[in-house]
């Protein structure tokens, strides 16, 4: 997403500042039958992956001392304080350090950084991406920013990572949609010999074989709709999130761009090969998405009424095999960020726009 009117998306965020007391309605009492607070003080936590029974969390950081910037959402300065937070028995320990943000200037809130991890299967090696949604012109302007719009591989071992796949380049290279070059990849799945990306500023979903060759899979259509005045708007497809199905193909969510609609966001099953198909429909601003252990779809919507509403209020909802909805928790899930699903418990990440005010919640969804 860019910052021009008709892609903003995932950081028309600003709200942020206003919701820095976190959620009020969790508990930190373990016997409560609620949702529990297992980490906090984060900044702008993003994706979640479990590994080894511990759960880690992206935080896309603060930003920092500068450059600075015009960014989606207003002046940006650059730092080196992107992060990735493992969580377990012991409490919470931020095991990877130094990583590329920008964040609002001044409070480091809505900052763009890394936005998930993926752990390959049988070895300590964990993906990372970290985003940029700039106009990719733009943001060659800025050296500083050469490492953002980039797939990683990070060892957790060393505390160290290197570039796989540089997303920025590719879409530089190719733009598969023919629209403005923008490049955001937001989140990121392993699968045996290749990981997949969802670019919610390319609007497309990217295969990164283990060597780093990049294939596109699916690109996702603007959609004509109409927004405030009466205009339409050719809105994009913005798509946030991916998970693999209990079938084995790719389902992917969608935030939308401007104007943001209310129940205009869906989730897209990708077959390989064939174009992607309409899978579910009627959410709002999608973030994330996963399947539980009977298959079950859950999405987490990061504005539940919307970008324009001025509402920070998310939702947490369940799929039903029919395409019906069931909200498990909205009151208290103030712009999350993140969706991860173990036994029977999601974990999302709260106040996923907040510098040093991010949670990561354990909901119990049992039903």
């Amino acid at each position: 997403m860019s910052s021009t009117p008709r892609k903003r998306g995932l950081v028309v965020l600003g709200v942020a500042a206003l919701v820095l007391s976190g959620t009020a309605t969790a508990s930190a009492d373990p016997d409560d039958a609620g949702p529990e607070i297992i980490a906090s003080g984060l900044n702008n936590p993003r994706g979640l992956a479990f590994h080894g029974g511990d759960l880690y969390v992206a935080e896309a950081g603060a930003g920092g001392s500068g450059p600075c910037f015009q960014g989606p959402e207003g002046p940006s300065c650059f730092g080196l304080s992107g992060s990735v937070t493992r969580i377990d028995e012991d409490g919470q320990t931020r095991v990877l350090t130094g990583l590329s943000s920008f964040g609002q200037q001044g409070s480091g809130d809505a900052a763009i950084g890394p936005s998930d991890v993926a752990f390959k299967r049988g070895g300590n090696s964990m993906l990372l991406t970290v985003g940029l949604g700039l106009d990719l012109d733009f943001s060659k302007t800025i050296p500083e920013l050469d490492d953002m719009g980039q797939l990683l591989r990070a060892r957790l071992s060393k505390g160290d990572w290197k570039t796989i796949a540089d997303l920025a380049d590719f879409e530089d290279a190719n733009n598969p949609t023919g629209d403005e070059e923008n490049v955001n990849p937001n989140s990121v799945i392993s699968l045996p010999g290749r990981s997949v990306v969802s670019d919610a500023g390319a609007n497309d979903l990217l295969q990164v074989r283990n060597s780093g060759k990049v294939r596109v899979l699916a690109t996702f259509p603007n959609t004509d709709v109409i927004g405030p005045g009466g205009a339409t708007f050719s809105m994009d497809a913005v798509p946030t999130s991916v998970a693999k199905g209990p079938d084995g193909a790719l389902y992917v969510g969608q935030l939308t761009g401007f104007p943001f609609p209310v129940g205009g966001a869906s989730v897209w099953r990708v077959e390989r090969g064939e174009q992607p198909e309409l899978f579910a429909t009627g959410f709002t601003n999608i973030i994330d998405i996963a399947f539980d252990k009977k298959g079950t779809l859950y999405v987490l919507e990061i504005f539940h009424n919307g970008l324009l509403s001025g509402d920070p209020t998310g939702a947490l909802i369940r799929v039903d095999a029919n395409g019906g909805q069931e909200i498990v928790m909205s009151d208290g899930l103030i712009t999350p960020g993140g969706l991860a699903l173990r036994g029977d418990n999601a974990y999302v990440s709260n106040c996923g726009t907040c510098a040093g005010g991010g949670e990561v919640l354990r909901i119990p969804i049992d039903d």
